[in-house]
């Protein structure tokens, strides 16, 4: 028809690549920046590998909490810890229920940390074991405090030894208030005869802190003494054991 232009056959001769003409001109994503989190897990990995003894307190949890939470920042976590409880072992020594209080503590994260202490326990445990208690008073002293040193409430335990002061068990034998744990002179005897035990320690803890045996502490020492004399069951000591220390009614000559 006159006055019409016919269609050009795009079928004919080379033709403009339209899209790739476009995504030219259109500028591209910039890349995403690395998250700064993990060149800091890795530092500290390398630091870890080199001088693990010179790393504070709040970086071993870090390394510690890096299992339970694999991807994001994990410093201010181990720092809040750490704040809310006092000292790396008063975290470790802390209740589920406890730790979940600090945000960012889950499911996850306090089973990891219960079992760190609880592996710690069990290491302490077995130094104190393999040797005669006398000669490895230290350990029984770190022993003690590692497990009882942070507890809310008042425990009394019993340790019974052997002939060769070895240890045969590690027993609670009552768990009591924030400033009590009932006590029952015979029942030490009568499981230390049932142990086969020749001597005990008694070993309580005050959650004031404070180690220093009370009034009521020295007279319960007394009565199991006399309880366990007439069937030659030796009380060597009576350790208290508080966040400031371990007192023995031993070395303060209290018996």
């Amino acid at each position: 028809m006159r006055g019409m232009v016919a269609p050009r056959d795009l079928g004919e001769g080379p033709q403009p690549d339209l899209w790739s003409a476009a995504a030219a001109r259109t500028p591209k994503p910039a890349k995403a920046p690395r998250p700064h989190y993990l060149g800091h897990r890795d530092r500290l990995r390398d630091r870890a590998a080199a001088t693990l003894d010179a790393l504070p307190d709040y970086e071993l949890l870090e390394l510690h909490l890096f299992r339970a939470i694999p991807r994001g920042e994990v410093k201010p976590l181990a720092k809040a810890l750490i704040a809310r409880f006092g000292s790396l072992a008063a975290v470790l020594a802390a209740s589920p229920a406890e730790l979940k209080t600090v945000t960012g503590v889950g499911e996850a994260v306090a089973r990891d940390l219960k079992l760190l202490h609880q592996t710690a326990l069990r290491v302490g445990r077995e130094a104190v074991g393999r040797r005669t208690v006398i000669t490895s008073w230290s350990q029984l002293l770190a022993y003690v405090k590692l497990a009882l040193a942070h507890e809310p409430r008042e425990q009394f335990r019993v340790l019974f030894l052997d002939k060769k002061n070895q240890l045969i068990a590690d027993e609670l034998m009552n768990r009591g208030t924030v400033d009590h744990a009932p006590v029952y002179p015979r029942e030490v005897v009568r499981r230390a005869l049932e142990l086969s035990s020749s001597a005990v320690i008694l070993v309580h803890n005050h959650p004031s802190g404070d180690p220093t045996p009370s009034a009521a502490d020295i007279q319960m020492t007394r009565e199991v003494v006399e309880a366990a004399r007439p069937l030659r069951v030796t009380v060597h000591d009576h350790l208290v054991v508080g966040r400031d220390g371990v007192a023995s009614f031993r070395a303060l000559g209290l018996f």
